[in-house]
């Protein structure tokens, strides 16, 4: 499972953060794409992309809200282009994954699970917003399930099957885990996975390192050698697990889909700010970071030349 190389993947916007919450967070195409790029001079070797309205910044799926964004990563940048099948909880499966089924990207994320996903406690946080959905969005997830039955994943798999796109496995929870090797059982996923383990998210495993540990230790036993692990740490944890996971061989990811902060109180600037700091962790442990050429080969992907954008 370790490779020689570290992978760098960048979550440029997500749909987990409303635009009140941090002035950095992009929200037109242009501020995504820039930001894409910047990530990835900054060393991202992947661009896990969302998109949003660009008026009132919530979350949009749609292909033409993708399309400009694509153009121009793919224009600007050598870097994976990764697609949300996630999309954001409050939209149904078919919408979620229009965007990877149509473009074909060499990534797609992929969640393993259906589960509670927690953002209402960034009310204790942010009280004032700019726009009407944003507390409705964050106040709904008390009662709101991110839905990822058997059969959406399965749908989702399938969906992208012809295209030759690969996945970025979310795991929240160990379970998850199960879940993909059930799929890779039934031999409707095949290795090498790249499973991306989420630690912090309220409703999912927590990010102890004994959490950590454990999510490695069940994806190396269910697995062995046929996958490649990859960490997110949500808020505040980002560095400290991706520190962890470099630690152990893991690879990391980091971007303000997952956090807004570069330290106690302060928030991120950028993106590339993010890719930098963990840039030093792992350059500081003695490793090389992957290009995205170096990704693509460690990934076994299709190439930058096969996608439909």
């Amino acid at each position: 499972m370790t490779t020689r190389k570290t992978i760098i993947t960048c979550a440029v916007t997500g749909a987990i953060h409303t635009p009140s919450m941090s002035p950095h967070l992009p929200i037109t195409q242009q501020q995504i794409a820039d930001a894409a790029i910047q990530a990835a001079e900054a060393g991202a070797a992947i661009l896990h992309l969302h998109a949003r309205d660009p008026q009132t910044g919530r979350p949009d799926q749609s292909l033409e809200a993708f399309a400009p964004i694509l153009r121009a990563v793919k224009q600007q940048s050598n870097c994976v282009i990764n697609i949300t099948t996630g999309g954001a909880p409050t939209m149904l499966v078919e919408e979620r994954v229009r965007p990877a089924a149509h473009y074909q990207p060499e990534v797609a994320s992929l969640n393993m699970g259906s589960m509670n996903f927690g953002l209402y406690p960034m009310l204790n946080r942010f009280k004032e917003f700019e726009h009407d959905w944003e507390r409705p969005y964050l106040e709904g997830s008390r009662e709101r399930i991110f839905k990822n039955t058997f059969a959406d994943i399965e749908y989702i798999l399938e969906t992208c099957a012809e295209g030759g796109t690969r996945f970025e496995i979310e795991c929240y929870d160990i379970g998850h885990l199960y879940t993909l090797a059930h799929f890779a059982d039934r031999g409707v996923i095949k290795p090498p996975f790249f499973v991306q383990s989420v630690f912090g998210i309220l409703g999912g495993i927590g990010a102890h390192p004994e959490d950590v540990a454990h999510m490695k230790r069940t994806a190396d036993r269910l697995f062995g050698d046929r996958y490649h692990w990859s960490v997110l740490g949500a808020g505040k944890n980002q560095l400290a697990i991706a520190a962890m996971a470099a630690a152990m061989g893991g690879n990391v990811r980091v971007g303000l889909e997952d956090s807004l902060w570069i330290g106690a109180g302060k928030l991120a600037q950028s993106n590339a700010q993010q890719v930098r700091a963990v840039r030093q962790i792992i350059e500081g442990l003695g490793q090389e970071i992957a290009t995205p050429d170096e990704a693509r080969e460690i990934l076994g992907l299709k190439g930058g030349d096969r996608v439909n954008f």
